[in-house]
């Protein structure tokens, strides 16, 4: 394998960075402390949003949205058919139920015909929605949130690859025009890195409230909100030590040493997602004078991608190599390359409760993708590195 390996995603960390994190560990309570409502109130002004949450990684944010919509046994949500297992996993960890949606064949996207079809097929009250921006682009909120409000359904929209996107009509992906809640990834291959993290985003300052408590094993240290009198002293003061644990919740806390990082990072977002644009752009234009069985997955019309993934489509019979060894090849030669993703409608688990689907824009989507390497370090020569050897890989 060469020296300069490309992966398809890389953080990027720099000596500030460190230092962040330092001040913290030399300074500052590692968790529980300061630096979490300042990082949520900075998370909250670049979203554009009165509330941002913060919580342990992307997986938290979505079960802590889904649990504070009220979905449960019983209830039925929608998801797309391609985005990670967390989306639908989520959702079955409130008991509630999913039903999958096709996406778009060429950009792997739900589409407001595909999530009205879902909703014909569910079996069970539909209460929720979680539209997916794959990639890092957009799908078409606008009339998907129409069909959720027609339909008393809330809008949790996966933002995990869109952190740093930008709608084309002005504002941000999350900001709450199209959703009621919004969640993000701040794993260290996303737009930033906490290490690991994750955020749920809202305008509802009650449904911030509740997912706070559900963050932290639900302990209500409001003594507004106790229940008890054992939280009072004899002369009606609120003891100083008490707590009540009012429901079952869990522990998603983020620590003082991530958001450190994160708030670190943050400063850096705008410049981070210019350098995947340009690299983005690079991409296209590198690719659009190869053949058709080599083709870059179709831009949103609806946003401009902070472009998470770099997604390319193989025709993998006209150039006649299967994708494993097409990637086994690449490997070895420097080019990581990954599969975003499996159906999650596929999933031996989900078979086995809903049984075999249709889901031929999923399936034709999946049967040709591979993400190529995209990061804030890669330079124009990468670029062409990772070009060159594709082209010279599938030309024998």
């Amino acid at each position: 394998m060469p020296d300069q390996f490309l992966p398809y995603g890389r953080h990027a960390v720099d000596e500030d960075d460190i230092e962040a994190v330092v001040d913290v560990l030399r300074s500052a309570p590692l968790t529980a402390g300061p630096k979490i409502p300042e990082f949520e109130q900075a998370f909250a002004r670049y979203i554009g949003v009165k509330e941002a949450v913060v919580c342990s990684n992307g997986t938290a944010a979505l079960h802590l949205a889904a649990m504070a919509a009220g979905l449960q046994p019983g209830d039925v949500a929608i998801v797309p058919a391609i985005t990670f297992l967390a989306t639908a996993n989520a959702v079955r960890m409130t008991g509630a139920e999913v039903c999958f949606a096709d996406v778009d064949a060429e950009t792997g996207l739900m589409t407001p015909e595909t999530f009205s079809a879902a909703l014909q097929q569910a079996q069970g009250p539909v209460k929720a929605v979680l539209p997916v921006h794959m990639n890092g682009q957009s799908e078409h909120m606008e009339a998907i949130r129409c069909i959720a409000t027609e339909n008393g359904l809330k809008v949790i929209t996966d933002c995990c690859h869109a952190l740093g996107a930008d709608y084309k009509e002005g504002g941000k992906p999350g900001d709450g025009k199209y959703e009621d809640m919004a969640t993000f990834s701040l794993h260290p291959v996303k737009s930033i890195a906490m290490g690991e993290g994750g955020f749920i985003v809202t305008n509802d300052e009650q449904l911030a409230h509740q997912m706070r408590l559900l963050r932290s094993h639900a302990m209500e240290k409001d003594p507004e909100q106790w229940q008890r009198d054992a939280g009072f002293d004899s002369e009606g003061a609120a003891n100083p030590w008490y707590y009540e644990m009012q429901m079952l919740a869990y522990n998603y806390r983020a620590t003082d040493m991530q958001c450190a990082l994160g708030l670190s990072q943050l400063k850096k977002l705008d410049n981070f997602i210019a350098s995947r644009r340009k690299i983005a752009d690079l991409y296209d234009k590198a690719f659009a004078g190869m053949s058709n069985s080599v083709k870059p997955v179709r831009r949103s019309v609806d946003c401009v991608s902070a472009w998470h993934l770099y997604v390319v489509q193989f025709d993998f019979e006209a150039i006649g190599l299967e994708r494993a060894a097409l990637m086994k090849k690449l490997q070895s030669l420097g080019v990581g390359t990954q599969v975003h993703y499996v159906p999650v409608s596929s999933q031996p688990y989900y078979v086995e409760r809903y049984g075999r689907q249709d889901m031929p824009g999923a399936e034709s989507y999946y049967a040709g993708i591979l993400s190529l390497p995209i990061f804030p370090a890669m330079t124009s020569a990468d670029v062409e590195h990772v070009v060159g050897t594709i082209n010279s890989v599938i030309r024998g």
